[in-house]
């Protein structure tokens, strides 16, 4: 990548230099992670080879795992290593690398969510034309839609970081690179990148928060008139989804629709949304999901019999 700048290497500060809590920061993230790799890799194996879980929600839901696992390994594993490293030391373009690869997973996330979204509003309110319109084709075309979405919108937040001057200091105070840390070590002033940066990332995390609430809101308020035992069954499906919206956009909004200003909370707030979303994930839709509970079990148990 062209560097504008007279730093090549950035110091990262992690989430604590104290020597006893890093370790613990080890332990923690480690299983936090550990975690996250086999829960969204056991719902991808189990949707890829279970018959039952073909229904296009469950399409969405492969990719929401796919996407979750690739957001959480561009973050964890440096988080990890560094934990137990003295001097947590990384390049120029390795930190564009990791800003891009967290804009780029993290958008994709935002369009899956909102074709989740209008997947259940479209098999609660719209159930007779639901196999024609939520057709494999679509769902295809808008997973490619979303990766190139996801990309544009990725290029275009590095285009505007490369063309900052870094003079020095290269101190980061996060455990990874993101738009803030960055601009604040900026050596020029970024009202005017901020501004598009907000424009970029804050308006996305914004209209799409505002866009699934309305969605869940319409499907609930329709749901009054299903039977009882559809409103329990498509209430169960939603709730998992509404829980999964608010744990992703909720931080996001707080950390990208504000000033080029840093605050003692980031770091949590983006632990929150890198690493605890992509690990509650699984949790939220396999505990709330008999289907999938079911598929697991069934595939496990061919499996043994296979043996």
């Amino acid at each position: 990548m062209p560097n504008n700048s007279n730093v090549t290497v950035f110091i990262l500060l992690g989430l604590t230099q104290d020597a006893p809590k890093q370790k613990l920061v080890f332990f923690i993230f480690l299983t936090f992670y550990g975690s996250t790799f086999v829960g969204n890799t056991l719902i991808m194996v189990t949707i890829k080879f279970s018959r039952t879980l073909s229904s296009p929600m469950y399409f969405f839901l492969f990719y929401l795992s796919l996407v979750d696992f690739c957001f959480s390994t561009s973050i964890a594993p440096r988080l990890i290593v560094d934990s137990l490293s003295a001097k947590k030391t990384i390049s120029y373009n390795e930190c564009m690398t990791q800003v891009f690869a967290l804009h780029l997973f993290g958008c994709m996330e935002v369009f899956i969510l909102i074709f989740m979204a209008a997947d259940r509003y479209v098999a609660i309110c719209k159930p007779l034309r639901y196999p024609t319109i939520m057709r494999r084709q679509v769902c295809l075309i808008l997973t490619v839609f979303a990766w190139i979405g996801s990309f544009i919108h990725a290029t275009s937040q590095i285009v505007l970081l490369v063309k900052l001057p870094f003079c020095g200091p290269n101190l980061i105070d996060h455990y990874c690179c993101d738009l803030q840390p960055l601009l604040k070590l900026a050596c020029t002033d970024t009202y005017v990148v901020n501004l598009l940066l907000v424009f970029n990332s804050g308006v996305i995390c914004s209209s799409s928060f505002l866009i699934l609430l309305i969605s869940y809101f319409v499907i609930l308020y329709s749901l009054r008139n299903h039977s009882s035992e559809g409103r329990k069954k498509a209430l169960s499906t939603c709730t998992s989804h509404i829980i999964v919206v608010v744990l992703m956009f909720v931080p996001c909004i707080f950390m990208y629709t504000r000033p080029p200003t840093t605050y003692p909370e980031d770091k949590m707030v983006t632990v929150f949304y890198t690493i605890g979303t992509p690990f509650l994930n699984p949790l939220i839709y396999t505990l709330r999901n008999a289907e999938v509970k079911n598929a697991m079990r069934k595939l496990w148990n061919d499996k043994i019999m296979t043996k």
